[in-house]
């Protein structure tokens, strides 16, 4: 084996192509090195986890990682970290209790995107307009389409538990994984959707009527397409903690897991820890 980098895992970055199918491509940042896991599909690799978890935010060294990458202090103080990133339609900035104002005046004081994704079937989601596509790919989703545009993270958990007693806001990974997705018309459920809440968006409006809830301008989908030679028949896990070695043929990358032939990562799930990885020497 090759080692081709090593540090803390952090969320692989994503890119769309520009070609109808939308091709995604993948690059994994370990230490100094930015590593394009596209070239690396079909080719045998190894995640060592080296026994080190360092905070994301503040750098120390932590037993275990909360929230994706955190220690346990800044777990419990940082905004990024609230219940209300989970359940934005509980933010309590308005309250005066956002635990650091700063933050949240420039990520949930902006504008957000409500949208329809077939991840594994039809979802409702949410994201910051800056983060679309990427929000898209992290799901695995194949096609998206944006509904409203509004002005405020709060707005758009408002509008989203709307949408939620209609359509599930869940994405089964295992299908998702296996490839077993059906294309739908998103235009089509954006419009039947659409007449379900209408009563319900205007209710939110009138509760806060010097706020946006606009019909977002893009009206068409996205696609998207992985880079994966082979679908899994079975899915399995691997778990850094209980197994610090991970090797087998990587067979393709979908939201944030890496497939190989031995079974599936998340590789969000292992923020912050340490881990080097190697590719076969062919």
């Amino acid at each position: 084996m090759i080692a081709l980098g090593e540090g803390p895992l952090s969320k692989m970055t994503v890119a769309l192509g520009q070609s109808e199918q939308g091709s995604v491509s993948y690059t994994l940042s370990l230490g100094v090195n930015a590593l394009n896991l596209n070239e690396l599909i079909g080719k045998r690799i190894s995640l060592h986890y080296q026994g080190k978890i360092t905070c994301s935010h503040c750098g120390r060294n932590t037993r275990k990682s909360f929230a994706q990458g955190h220690c346990y202090p800044c777990f419990t103080k940082l905004a990024s970290c609230d219940v209300c990133i989970m359940s934005p339609e509980k933010c309590h900035f308005s309250a005066g209790t956002c635990r650091e104002p700063e933050w949240g005046q420039q990520f949930c004081m902006a504008p957000h995107i409500v949208y329809l994704a077939n991840s594994s079937g039809l979802k409702v989601g949410i994201t910051r307009e800056t983060q679309v596509p990427t929000r898209w790919i992290d799901q695995g989703a194949i096609e998206a389409i944006p509904v409203f545009r509004v002005s405020t993270r709060l707005l758009s958990g408002l509008v989203e538990v709307a949408f939620k007693q209609h359509v599930s806001d869940r994405t089964n990974w295992r299908a998702m994984l296996k490839g077993q997705v059906t294309e739908l018309n998103l235009v089509e459920e954006r419009a039947k959707l659409l007449t379900l809440v209408a009563a319900d968006i205007d209710a939110i409006r009138a509760e806060h009527p010097d706020e946006t809830i606009a019909l977002a301008e893009t009206q068409s989908k996205t696609s998207m397409s992985y880079p994966v030679d082979v679908w899994p028949e079975k899915i399995v896990s691997h778990n850094l903690d209980k197994n610090p070695q991970v090797e087998g043929v990587l067979m393709g990358i979908k939201g944030q897991y890496l497939m190989l032939d031995t079974g599936c990562i998340n590789i969000r799930k292992f923020g912050s820890y340490h881990v080097e990885l190697s590719v076969e020497d062919k």
